[in-house]
């Protein structure tokens, strides 16, 4: 990862890491008690919220700029200026007319409100949603330790800080116990860092390099400290950089699915517009009059309503996800959870019920022994730093069967948990004086530290004979799903204050503890669910092989190939990129690996979902393109998420997924029925434009035309998708949209020029009396007017119809039908345009009223072009294999 350069701020990190904790204490009205509330309010005036402003906000008037701004609509108000002027400005008194202008700039009005609105509702969408997802800080406050949210915190306030906190602010250690931070967000360093709050301190090059600070942004990967607030919001380090990190975001595949769509459109309009204005300049002699045609043509061809439809759809699909309990922190990430063909997730907590229970503890000749689980209490009840759902399990346990009240000691000294050694120790003193190192951890690495067995009462040596029964004991309890961890002690250790990692050493090996952590109701259900969906699940996994089997056998993954963190180290890159695509379950994995497995995964063409919620998860949470995360996580998970599920259940992530597609698939709707569509309509406009005598339709009745079926459109985020589209992960393909237009889009047009021919050669010489060449100057103008009307009806129908056709693979109104609110704003649409030619405003766009015969063959011809778009579309997908 690239260093990211830090600003200078305001703060002196130099001095504040010089000073005493007494002058740190005096510098902002704190003490030993914390600050009282009332002082906490004083400081947030003094310093400000502890919030990051990822930039300026953006004003109101800059989203109102970008909303009615855009490529397509920048088309539209060169179209109304050109036909203000030459309507307006150089027209004589007699023939000005404001209303080409006025329907332009309306349309651009009702286009670039639209998606200010649907901006806007984004934007609150995205805020309460995120709302929803609380990351606390453990905060002293009148000599009381409460948890509040990160936001609240102030300078001055004393944070406990515990293996998988976030730093919530830029603090000063007061006191730290092996204390390992991941400074990765600020410096770009892969290691973990140790700080001590006693180090001694010099000059240094970068703020981060001082010991004895930690800054926002970066997390506790191991230890426990207490610090003092000194730096909070934008304030902080991350708060300088900020700005910069927000000015470079990295585009979602579905942010460049949604560019490469508008250059498709783009790229057909420079070719089409061009020619239209060329062939009517030619043809009709009035070079205006063919450039407005033609740049109402490039307007026919473009989407005008995408950002407006893209957006809407995504707030409606966060809101319902919301609803069914999964969080969407990012709006674009929707595509992304929709497109999850392989899940990653842990076991514990995740295929395994939130709940453990401690089954058995056991002496080393496999009988109950309440001095082990007396040992495993005192380890857990005294430790300070992340305590995990086996020490719940042993804390409620031995409240049950111990009388814990009598249980008196001292707590001298702890050295934390960590995922390389896998355990951890706590140093405790009995009232006679006497101390004690206990440690619990994982069999075999409670083994490379014990050099004696307690059995029978009896101190021993740890013989291969003695090690090998452990072992068999500890197997015959994994066959059966049972989690086991070793449980040590030795007496009178190292001096007191001087213990570390090396005190773990020739101790006595006392028992082990069984846990129960049976599968979930809803795992082996969801598992098949998700499979049925495309999604292939994979278990990443710190535990053993024998428990993770047991699990995975009780969730329906059967006969599967287990392969272990160790088998990884030893295989090539290529190797792995193999290995991880023939299994499913991987074990004994520390964080580095389950980061890499899913790196991998994505490099082989994956899109990748991580289901995680401890501190080992959030590399590989990060590394995915979709890092899944629940609402009860440690921080650091719930902060490298881009979806939080408020159940901690496979279903409520099946449901989210389905949603994720049905979002997806409107969005697509929208795009690939209108691109083929208004495709066919000006391609229609270009073959009538060569050979008829005057324009087949006006520049405004093309816009008006293009408005009422965009208007048509905001129905499709409430439309639903067929049962068999959701059945597979979608990707955004913009490459397809191309083929799609030039498949579909000419089956429109074989009808547009059946209507010409009809309206040319059969109604309007009925209706007019005579062909157009033998008629009059006004004759002639009530003939167009008749043309314009007939074909605007054929194409406002045709063109709305067919979202309902290109909406499913199926028969269109037969097999699926659109959802009640699509039927209902579509049908209005057609009434609309179908009225239209009957009233005044008709009149002044230009359109004659039709003759009763011109409906009978309307319907005809509907059904004529609904027949073929069906039998093109069976063609397209069985080429293809897609149709959205």
């Amino acid at each position: 990862m690239e260093k990211k350069k830090l600003k200078r701020n305001s703060v002196n990190y130099e001095l504040m890491a010089k000073k005493t904790v007494n002058n740190l204490f005096e510098t902002f009205q704190s003490s030993n008690r914390g600050l009282s509330f009332e002082q906490a309010e004083d400081q947030r005036a003094k310093y400000g919220d502890n919030k990051i402003a990822y930039g300026k906000k953006m004003p109101l008037f800059i989203e109102a700029l970008k909303a009615y701004i855009t490529p397509f609509t920048l088309v539209l108000i060169g179209l109304g200026i050109t036909s203000f002027v030459t309507d307006v400005v150089i027209a004589s008194p007699e023939e000005r007319d404001f209303f080409g202008s006025g329907i332009i700039f309306a349309m651009v009005l009702i286009s670039g409100t639209m998606t200010l609105i649907q901006s806007v509702r984004s934007n609150q969408a995205a805020e309460k949603l995120k709302s929803l997802v609380k990351v606390t800080a453990t905060v002293k406050r009148e000599n009381q330790y409460v948890e509040i949210p990160m936001s609240e915190i102030v300078c001055g306030d004393i944070v406990k800080l515990a293996a998988g906190d976030m730093i919530p602010a830029d603090m000063r250690l007061v006191n730290t116990k092996d204390l390992f931070i991941s400074q990765s967000a600020l410096t770009g360093e892969s290691y973990p860092v140790e700080k001590r709050a006693e180090a001694l301190i010099t000059k240094r090059n970068t703020e981060t390099s001082y010991e004895n600070m930690v800054y926002m942004g970066s997390n506790v990967v191991s230890g426990s400290a207490k610090g003092i607030v000194i730096a909070t919001g934008n304030q902080t380090l991350f708060g300088n950089i900020a700005e910069s990190l927000a000015s470079t975001p990295v585009k979602t595949s579905f942010e460049t699915g949604i560019k490469k769509t508008s250059f498709v459109f783009i790229k057909f309009m420079a070719l089409m517009a061009p020619t239209v204005i060329i062939i009517n300049g030619f043809t009709k002699g009035d070079w205006l009059e063919a450039f407005l045609f033609g740049l109402s043509v490039a307007v026919g061809l473009t989407p005008e309503m995408l950002p407006m439809i893209v957006t809407t759809n995504l707030v409606k699909g966060a809101t319902v996800m919301a609803k069914k309990g999964t969080v969407i922190k990012n709006l674009n990430s929707i595509q992304n959870f929709g497109a999850i063909d392989v899940l990653c997730t842990d076991k514990t907590g995740t295929l395994t019920q939130d709940k453990i229970i401690l089954e058995y503890h056991l002496d080393l000749n496999g009988n109950e022994d309440a001095r082990v689980l007396r040992h495993a209490y005192l380890n857990s009840h005294y430790q300070t730093g992340l305590k995990n759902l086996l020490d719940v399990a042993i804390i409620e346990t031995a409240r049950k069967q111990l009388d814990t009240n009598k249980i008196r000691y001292k707590k001298v000294d702890e050295i934390p948990f960590d995922f390389e050694r896998r355990r951890m120790s706590v140093v405790v003193e009995d009232p006679s004086g006497k101390t004690q190192m206990i440690t619990k951890g994982a069999v075999e690495e409670m083994l490379q530290i014990a050099s004696f067995v307690e059995i029978d009462g009896k101190i021993t040596a740890l013989t291969q004979a003695v090690k090998q029964k452990v072992l068999e004991k500890v197997n015959e309890l994994n066959e059966d799903g049972l989690r086991v961890i070793a449980v040590a002690q030795k007496t009178n250790p190292s001096v007191v204050g001087e213990f570390s990692i090396s005190d773990e050493a020739e101790m006595v090996l006392i028992g082990y503890l069984a846990f129960l952590d049976p599968p979930k109701e809803t795992t082996k259900q969801a598992l098949e669910t998700l499979k049925n969906h495309g999604v292939d699940v994979k278990v990443l996994t710190g535990d053993n092989a024998l428990v993770t089997k047991s699990v995975c056998q009780q969730v329906g993954l059967k006969d599967e190939n287990i392969i272990s963190g160790e088998d990884l180290s030893k295989v090539s890159k290529q190797k792995l990129s193999k290995l991880v695509e023939e299994n499913n379950i991987f074990v004994k994995l520390n964080p580095q690996q389950k980061q890499q497995i899913t790196t991998v995964l994505r490099e082989n063409g994956h899109t990748v979902g991580f289901l995680g919620d401890g501190i080992n998860d959030a590399p590989a949470m990060k590394a995915a393109d979709v890092g899944i995360s629940v609402d009860t996580a440690v921080d650091i998970a719930k902060e490298s998420a881009d979806v939080i599920l408020l159940e901690k259940d496979l279903m409520v992530l099946e449901r989210g997924i389905i949603l994720g597609r049905e979002t997806f698939g409107n969005i697509m709707k929208y795009i690939k029925a209108t691109a083929s569509s208004n495709f066919g309509n000006m391609f229609s406009v270009l073959v009538a434009s060569t050979f008829l005598p005057f324009l087949p339709m006006l520049p405004l009745q093309i816009l008006f035309l293009n408005l009422i079926y965009d208007i048509s459109c905001v129905s499709i985020p409430w439309d639903r998708m067929d049962n068999e589209y959701l059945v597979t992960p979608k990707r955004w393909q913009a490459k397809t949209i191309g083929k799609f237009m030039l498949w579909l889009g000419p089956t429109s047009s074989v009808f547009d020029i059946t209507t010409y021919l009809l309206m040319y050669f059969i109604i309007c010489p009925a209706v007019i009396g005579g062909n157009y060449h033998t008629l009059n100057p006004q004759q002639q103008l009530a003939f167009i007017a008749l043309f314009h009307a007939g074909w605007f009806v054929e194409s406002l129908w045709s063109q709305t119809l067919v979202l309902h056709a290109l909406r499913t693979p199926k028969i269109p109104f037969i097999q699926s039908r659109g959802s009640f609110i699509m039927m209902t704003i579509t049908s209005l649409g057609i009434l609309i345009g179908s009225i239209l030619p009957f009233t005044t405003f008709g009149h002044n766009l230009g359109l004659a009223i039709l003759p009763t015969n011109y409906w009978l063959w309307l319907i005809l011809t509907i059904i004529a072009y609904l027949t073929l778009v069906t039998l093109v579309k069976r063609f397209y997908i069985g080429r293809y294999q897609e149709l959205l």
